[in-house]
C-alpha cells in the first residue's frame, strides 16, 4: 500500500468506520449520565485527560525515547478511549454504560486537547527545528471533521433507524479491525529500521498500557467504587483509540516513525484486553475480590 493511498483512502475510511461504529452504540443519555452520576465519570476523565498524558511524558523521559518516538507516545496518550475499550469492558463484566459514557465524553473533549498536547510535545521533544508541524486551528478543524462527524452520523442512524444500527454495529467493528490491521502492516512495511524502532519504542508503549490500567483500577478502589466500575476505569484508562492515533501520526503528521509507539500499543492492547477478559469475565459481577 503506497503512502498516498494509505493517507488518502485507508486512514479516512478506517477512522470513519471506527467512529461511526462507536456512534451506533451511543445515545444522548450516555452524555447525560456524566451529569447525573458524576463520581466515576470524573475519576475516569481525570485519569484519561490529565493523568495519562502526564504518565506518557514521564515514561518518554524515563526510557529516553528519541524525539519522534516520544512525540508518538504523547499523541497516543492524547487520544480518547475507543470502541475496543467498550467491547473489552463488556466481556470483562465491567460497567458498560460507564465505559460508553467515558468514551463519548472523552472523544468530544479530546478534539480540543489533542492539538494542544501534540503541539506542546513536539516543541518539547523536537524543538523549533522539527521537520513536521501540527498547526493548532487547522488540526482542530480536521479532528472535528474526522471524529465528531462520524460519531454524529452513527448516533443519527441509531436514533432514526435503531434496527439498522443494530445490524450494522458488529460489521462496522469487524471492518474497522481489518482496516486497523492493514494500516499497521502498511506502517510497518515502510520503515527500514523496524526492529530497532520496536525495541526502542516497545517498552515505553507497553508500560503506558500496563501502568495506566493499574492506575485506573487502583483509583477506582481508592474512591470506593464497585468492582465493575474499577474494571471499567482500568480498561478505559489503559485502552486508547489506536486508530485515531495512527490517523494523526500517519495522516496529519505524515510520519511512520512517530506512529511506531501506536503500532506497538495497538498490538499489545489486545493482549492486555484478553487478560482482563480472562481475569474478570468469568467471575460474578458482585464479587468483592480484586
Amino acid at each position: 500500500m503506497s503512502g498516498e493511498l494509505l493517507k488518502q483512502l485507508a486512514l479516512p475510511v478506517a477512522l470513519f468506520a471506527v467512529l461511526f461504529g462507536m456512534g451506533l452504540s451511543l445515545v444522548p443519555a450516555d452524555f447525560r449520565r456524566v451529569v447525573l452520576q458524576p463520581k466515576a465519570k470524573i475519576i475516569g476523565l481525570t485519569c484519561q485527560l490529565l493523568l495519562l498524558p502526564s504518565v506518557a511524558f514521564a515514561l518518554a523521559l524515563l526510557f529516553r525515547l528519541p524525539g519522534e518516538l516520544a512525540v508518538g507516545l504523547m499523541v497516543l496518550a492524547a487520544c480518547p478511549g475507543g470502541a475496543t475499550s467498550n467491547v473489552i469492558t463488556h466481556l470483562s463484566r465491567g460497567d458498560t454504560a460507564l465505559s460508553v459514557s467515558l468514551t463519548a465524553v472523552s472523544s468530544v473533549v479530546c478534539v480540543f486537547t489533542i492539538p494542544w498536547i501534540v503541539r506542546w510535545s513536539m516543541d518539547w521533544f523536537l524543538g523549533a527545528g522539527a521537520e513536521v508541524a501540527l498547526p493548532f486551528w487547522k488540526t482542530l478543524g480536521q479532528l472535528t471533521l474526522v471524529t465528531i462527524l462520524p460519531i454524529l452520523c452513527g448516533m443519527t442512524m441509531r436514533r432514526l433507524r435503531p434496527a439498522v444500527a443494530d445490524r450494522l454495529e458488529r460489521p462496522a467493528a469487524v471492518f474497522s479491525l481489518v482496516f486497523l490491521a492493514l494500516i499497521i502492516a502498511a506502517a510497518v512495511a515502510r520503515e527500514k529500521d523496524l526492529a530497532h524502532q520496536f525495541v526502542v519504542a516497545g517498552p515505553a508503549a507497553i508500560s503506558l498500557n500496563v501502568v495506566m490500567m493499574l492506575f485506573g483500577f487502583v483509583a477506582g478502589w481508592l474512591f470506593g467504587l464497585p468492582r465493575d466500575q474499577r474494571i471499567t476505569l482500568a480498561i478505559e484508562t489503559g485502552i486508547q483509540n489506536g486508530t485515531l492515533a495512527l490517523g494523526i501520526t500517519l495522516g496529519l503528521l505524515e510520519s511512520a516513525r512517530i506512529a511506531m509507539p501506536s503500532v506497538v500499543y495497538c498490538l499489545f492492547m489486545f493482549l492486555s484486553g484478553a487478560f482482563m477478559i480472562a481475569r474478570f469475565g468469568r467471575r460474578p459481577v458482585n464479587a468483592s475480590s480484586w
